[in-house]
């Protein structure tokens, strides 16, 4: 039995990868487990930490320790979810799951989940593990993204995210926390995107850990086109405007490079009279008081149905990120035959064949978005890239392709011990 690690179930891009990677698992026959901190709807072979009120009362106090711990040492409030001391979490090396797993899978386990010392005891259990990389921390100091810093190549100290920053500070406490936990242990770490991969080849506490890429996976089945003129009266949207969708899932995190795509849309000129947006996720609704076109705020949406509607009324999708690894924004529209524009960052131009199935802009560029948003919705463009955008999923994200390959390095791992 596979055992799945994660914090959240369907909240959060890593959540929400997690359980599809589940799915797909089960419907290729592989006896796969998810265990969360906390359900969000019920379904087959998920189970949760917090099943009566005192584990979730517990679970809430695991979160808060572990953001309490961090808070005096903080730079500033910008940085105070983007660093996981990981100084707080559940000890589950007991749980009966954990007891009957053949390989423990590994996914998003910070915010109070699971804890450096939660992480110690499971890997002296000696099971195979397989930790899916949905951002950096597995070999930083404690960041999720670095932020263009590179002493996780080295050795973490002097931290940028700190008040204080101290050549013995917890980033370099938490680097040799880490690589005393990581030494000796059965390990394959799997990244996403080939970006993500690289650099863990690159750290200092990965780079003698076995390590490949294996892209996240979708229900291509759910998630695919559909009349556009009908989805757009359901949704109350213009039949003949040209729909530009952001889906950030929070428009005031810098990252998400929510002010980039407005500083596009102020220089897409002629355009701009034929031109709508749709904003898809956590948003201030009053942030859009000054947009330079007509929003339609979707506001945020579970209901993936819901959200399959939202990708169909799209022309296309924007993701301005500054760091990502392999957004399931872009995965998602394309499967829904919505080209897609983002910046030159990450695992997103491995996402985007640049003009074939939308467009890779300069990092940082307005003025290239701009171009890239321009070029999407030509006419004579859009329809050729739709066709191609639904077949580069087909080809690479379908679930039966992402579980073969996890199949393989299950039975790997289980045939070398």
């Amino acid at each position: 039995m596979v055992l799945h690690l994660s914090n959240f179930h369907l909240e959060g891009g890593a959540g929400v990868a997690a359980a599809r990677l589940h799915r797909a698992l089960l419907k290729s026959n592989v006896e796969s487990t998810l265990l969360v901190s906390q359900v969000t709807a019920n379904e087959p072979g998920v189970s949760s930490l917090s099943n009566n009120a005192l584990q979730t009362k517990k679970a809430l106090a695991r979160f808060i320790g572990e953001r309490l711990y961090f808070y005096p040492q903080e730079k500033d409030a910008s940085v105070r979810f983007a660093f996981s001391p990981a100084e707080v979490g559940a000890d589950i090396s007991n749980h009966p799951l954990v007891q009957q797993a053949d390989v423990i899978h590994l996914h998003w386990i910070n915010f109070g989940f699971l804890s450096l010392d939660s992480l110690d005891k499971l890997f002296s259990l000696g099971k195979p593990i397989v930790w899916t990389l949905h951002d950096m921390w597995t070999f930083t100091g404690g960041c999720h993204y670095s932020r263009g810093c590179e002493k996780f190549l080295t050795h973490c100290h002097y931290c940028p995210y700190l008040a204080k920053p101290e050549e013995y500070d917890i980033s370099f406490q938490q680097f040799e926390r880490k690589r005393e936990i990581y030494n000796n242990t059965k390990m394959a770490l799997i990244s996403p995107s080939q970006w993500l991969d690289n650099l863990v080849k690159k750290a200092a506490l990965t780079a003698d850990i076995t390590s490949s890429s294996i892209p996240n996976c979708i229900d291509t089945d759910l998630f695919k086109p559909s009349e556009k003129k009908e989805i757009r009266r359901k949704l109350n949207l213009s039949a003949s405007k040209k729909l530009i969708l952001f889906a950030g899932a929070n428009t005031s995190d810098p990252r998400k490079g929510f002010i980039y795509f407005k500083q596009a849309l102020e220089k897409i000129g002629l355009l701009s009279s034929e031109v709508e947006v749709m904003v898809l996720g956590k948003a201030n609704p009053k942030a859009m008081d000054t947009f330079p076109l007509p929003v339609h705020y979707l506001g945020k949406i579970s209901d993936p149905a819901k959200m399959v509607d939202a990708y169909n009324a799209a022309d296309m999708i924007v993701v301005p990120s500054l760091e990502d690894n392999l957004p399931n924004t872009i995965m998602e529209a394309m499967s829904c035959g919505t080209p897609a524009v983002g910046f030159a960052t990450g695992g997103i131009p491995e996402m985007i064949d640049h003009q074939v199935n939308g467009y890779i802009a300069l990092q940082g560029s307005a003025q290239s978005l701009a171009e890239g948003i321009e070029w999407v919705l030509n006419d004579e463009n859009n329809a050729r890239m739709s066709e191609n955008a639904r077949a580069k999923v087909l080809e690479t994200y379908a679930e039966s392709i992402v579980a073969s390959q996890y199949q393989q390095l299950y039975q790997s791992l289980l045939s070398h011990e």
